[in-house]
């Protein structure tokens, strides 16, 4: 075991705080676990690991190649159109912009990963542009948040490895602190967010004129996440280590002193939202996921970092209130800090996942290999883990914005155990970036993972976090150029050298969690696992643990599975489901008022359920009618669902995409059903009339190939029948509504024109005016473009049936190998309604009124993304009773209308003009998080 030496201090770390720096860290302490799984999983060869390994390498030099040269010094890169993202320039996002600060993040978020991964040469040249080009006094209002952990990180962690590089005398020798310089002016100018009475920050800032100034344009929000407030005591103690201005360290801790006193003392959980002028929690609940999640993990890294005994106390105290009531292996679900023992939601953000590898530095391994195997059989469904997903494993939110949380946690698992197995996940990372998320300008965000389609984002933390872990997990030690044992990772992955645990302590380390100042041996149980107790002689140990697991996703509800095994164990009937339910069943109605369910029947012969937790018998009682009244609402939108058709992709083939572009497409109530039927493949080709209202006057050009048509003017099933009739095998109808995107409009359902559309047999699909240029440029540029139809996106191994383009540009054939919504029914009062279906449909049109906006003469339905289906409510929800439970991932809301033509002069024969804007990715999740503040749990 390395020991964390007094490089720069002049000391040798001593040794209470040597141990003390690397016993909470698991992955410093179990260097005897590698031998011990080797009979519980094929080893891999260190050939494979190297090969591997170079794959990585490949991967981030394409990412960091094509940020460098189609972006830099844009904050962002959008792979899509290989273009920089500025701040002011792109249409606004909401909160996901507030990490942009005109400041080159992803450069910036890039300098440590550089090192790790032995580019050394690159690094320097990356930070002599940062002392060059970057500017920290712009004018933009920013989240503190994200500056503190992508940017103030960036540049401690590009600090940290400079000096170490300089200190080896062959790289860096001009280097003379710059970067902690850069550092510092950052510091101070976020410093003036703490100016509140509690000391917890504002949760944004303006770079140029900081808080309340009338030019700042910030400074009147109140509310803050637990995470942002809670997450900036490893930057901020380093800051002031490294310089010795003791300020920023003082600051951070008073902020966590006072999240700590804000606890609800009765469960001792934190709560998502906090007032940061009263103290008083805004949402209450509590998980381990989104809004929480760096808080815990800082507490921790906090105390192996600086020595201090009162942030290991504090998160031994909280970790045992997460393992009492959020843990329910393998689930970690949400609570309420007030009634720990009622679920606040029925799904998971994907968030969550870092927190197998904080349970592994903690020294819990068996919670955590069960955490991370669940979320492995997810990923294995859907390729990426969806932003949030059910607790039977259906997707909630479907985007993945390539989030290295999972990668984190399977490098630590690998760390502290040895297991090939988490190398064989590892490969599995790798092969589907390639396959799925790789596109000519880097790596795509996927904006549904189950179509496949994408999202114009590349973010920093991808480069950050994802391929440090990557590399890092395949590398040897002689791999490395420098000792990884001697740094801490900040929650972005960032380097901070363990040595300034003993350097420039000018802050009172007085333990102010307790009344005394040692804490009891008990404290420390799991802090440093010893391998002979957790793996005693059977080195299937790990594997005995995931082995339940293995189908854990393809089961139905698997937390009734264990409660019913439970029940029978007890002589207890199990609890009854909403599917089982009769409302003239006097038995069920008695269990209904055991759960604190009530049955009422309206005067207009509708029958309404309403539940009262504080009526149930028990707690377990409140919990079952909680499960209950969710199952009712899952019912509800069973006869809608049956009619309603789940988006299609267009997948272009040909050179240089090769299948790495996805768009989203709408699909049609006529013609050649895709989910039914082989795709279709063939070149695009521009009918005329471009609205294929007429026979069309080019019949030799679409012979044969897959026409595109304008919006407008006649009926979707007309166009469909001009475009067969000329002997096009399939149509695309592209919106010629300039600048409408499926990243922020419902999805578009082409509907019949009211007659029997037999007669049409081939595919039809419609994409919006952005990704319908995407298909337009290409041609421009490329001039034959060839694109796969089908129900989702492809294998590209599948489809790159030509040899000759399976090798033309492309990467090496290792790579090739390749705001919420929904219910949440979380407050204590539950109400669902009896209807019929026909009620059912109205109040469901009614709830979307923004799908009577189109205006045009095709006859369409519009399609809301199953992120849109429901709103959340806080005292009602109507349902139907008929039908059976089906998968949410497809509940897509349709209404028929006509339109009338919005621009019948629009014509292709003009020049059609490059993708100026990509509008706001998030912004039906951003509104739902809004709604979900506003919500008293």
């Amino acid at each position: 075991m390395s020991e964390a030496g007094g490089r720069g201090c002049g000391s040798p770390v001593p040794q209470r705080a040597r141990w003390r720096l690397v016993a909470a860290t698991a992955a410093f302490c179990l260097v005897s676990a590698t031998s011990v799984w080797t009979a519980g999983a094929e080893p891999m060869s260190r050939e494979e690991k190297q090969k591997l390994g170079n794959q990585v390498l490949e991967m981030f030099d394409h990412a960091y190649g094509n940020y460098m040269e189609h972006a830099y010094p844009a904050d962002e890169l959008m792979p899509l159109t290989c273009r920089g993202r500025v701040r002011g320039q792109e249409p606004s996002r909401g909160d996901v912009d507030d990490a942009l600060g005109k400041f080159s993040l992803t450069l910036i978020d890039s300098l440590d990963t550089l090192v790790v991964l032995n580019k050394t040469k690159e690094f320097e040249d990356a930070v002599r542009k940062v002392l060059r080009d970057v500017n920290l006094d712009n004018d933009v209002v920013v989240s503190v948040f994200e500056t503190n952990i992508r940017v103030l990180g960036g540049l401690l962690g590009g600090h940290s490895l400079a000096i170490m590089l300089k200190e080896k005398g062959e790289y860096m020798q001009w280097y003379n602190d710059e970067l902690l310089q850069m550092a510092k002016q950052l510091g101070y100018k976020l410093l003036p967010a703490f100016n509140t009475t509690s000391g917890l920050p504002y949760p944004r800032i303006n770079l140029k004129f900081g808080i309340r100034k009338p030019e700042a344009r910030t400074g009147t929000e109140t509310d803050t996440c637990t995470a942002c407030a809670g997450t900036l005591i490893l930057e901020f103690a380093a800051l002031s280590r490294f310089t010795g201005a003791t300020i920023f360290e003082e600051y951070a801790r008073k902020a966590l002193d006072f999240l700590w006193e804000k606890r609800q003392r009765s469960s001792n959980l934190v709560g998502v939202t906090i007032n940061i002028h009263t103290g008083d929690w805004v949402r209450k609940d509590s998980g381990v996921g989104a809004g929480i999640d760096s808080y815990y993990e800082y507490l921790l890294k906090a105390y192996v970092l600086l020595g201090d005994d009162s942030f290991l106390e504090r998160f031994n105290t909280h970790y045992d209130a997460i393992m009492r009531y959020i843990s329910q292996p393998p689930l970690l679900l949400d609570v309420h800090i007030h009634k720990p023992m009622l679920n606040a939601r029925t799904w998971m953000d994907a968030l969550l996942a870092f927190f197998p590898g904080l349970q592994v530095l903690k020294g819990d391994i068996r919670p955590a290999i069960e955490t991370h195997e669940m979320l492995y059989q997810v990923i294995k469904k859907h390729n990426f883990l969806p932003e949030a997903f059910t607790t039977d494993f259906r997707v909630h939110w479907a985007q993945h914005p390539l989030r290295p949380e999972f990668a984190e946690s399977t490098y630590f698992l690998y760390k502290a155990t040895g297991d090939p197995y988490y190398l064989e996940v590892g490969k599995t990372l790798i092969e589907n970036l390639n396959k799925y998320a790789r596109v000519p300008c880097g790596f795509a965000a996927m904006k549904d993972v189950r179509t496949g389609s994408h999202e114009d984002r590349m973010d920093s933390f991808f480069l950050a976090e994802m391929f440090k872990y990557l590399y890092l997990l395949f590398a040897d030690k002689e791999d490395i150029i420098f000792d990884i044992e001697d740094y801490i990772f900040t929650t972005e992955a960032h380097l901070l050298p363990l040595w300034l645990s003993t350097t420039n302590q000018s802050i009172s380390k007085k333990n102010t969690t307790s009344e005394y100042t040692e804490l009891d041996d008990s404290n420390f149980d799991w802090t440093c696992p010893n391998t002979q107790i957790l793996f005693p002689n059977d080195p299937l140990y790990a594997q005995s643990i995931r082995e339940p697991l293995k189908n854990v996703v393809d089961k139905s509800c698997p937390r009734g599975i264990i409660r019913v095994e439970e029940s029978f164990r007890s002589g207890a009937k199990p609890p009854l489901r909403a599917r089982d339910f009769m409302a003239t069943n006097p038995e069920h109605l008695e269990i209904l008022k055991k759960m604190g369910v009530s049955l009422i029947h309206l005067k207009d012969g509708r029958v309404q359920l309403v539940q009262h937790a504080i009526q149930a018998a028990s707690s377990i009682d409140a919990e079952d009618g909680l499960r209950f009244m969710q199952e009712m609402i899952e019912l509800s939108s069973q006869q809608q669902k049956e009619q309603q058709l789940p988006p299609r992709a267009v997948q272009i083939v040909s050179h240089p995409f090769f299948g790495r572009v996805v768009l989203t497409a709408g699909p049609a109530q006529f013609g050649l059903d895709l989910s039914k039927h082989k795709e279709t493949r063939g070149f695009v080709a521009s009918s005329k009339p471009s609205n294929g209202c007429s026979e069309l006057t080019n019949p030799e050009a679409v012979m044969g190939k897959i026409a595109l048509i304008q919006r407008g003017q006649c009926m979707f099933a007309e166009k469909a029948r001009n475009i067969q009739n000329a002997g096009a095998i399939g149509g695309i109808v592209i919106d010629d509504n300039e600048g409408s995107s499926s990243d922020t409009a419902p999805l578009f359902q082409m509907a019949g024109d009211g007659k029997d559309t037999d007669d049409i047999k081939i595919p039809m699909l419609f994409l919006f005016s952005k990704e319908g240029s995407i298909i337009l440029d290409a041609i421009r540029e490329y001039e034959e473009v060839e694109v796969l139809l089908s129900d989702k996106a492809k294998d590209r191994a599948a489809i790159l049936k030509d040899p000759e383009m399976e090798n033309e540009e492309q990467p090496s054939s290792e790579n090739d190998s390749q705001n919420q919504s929904g219910e949440q029914i979380s407050s204590s009062s539950q109400e669902v309604d009896l209807v019929d279906q026909e009620s059912s449909e109205e109040n469901s049109l009614n709830s979307h009124p923004e799908s009577l906006s189109l205006a045009d003469m095709d006859n369409a339905a519009s399609i809301s993304p199953s992120e849109q289906t429901s709103n959340p409510t806080e005292n009602h929800e109507t349902t139907n009773l008929n039908g059976e439970c089906t998968d949410l991932d497809n509940q897509l809301q349709e209404q028929s209308e006509t339109e009338e033509d919005s621009n019948p002069n629009v014509s292709w024969g003009k020049k059609v003009q490059p993708i100026d804007s990509i509008l706001a990715d998030w912004n039906e999740d951003i509104e739902a998080f809004e709604m979900m503040e506003k919500d008293e749990l």
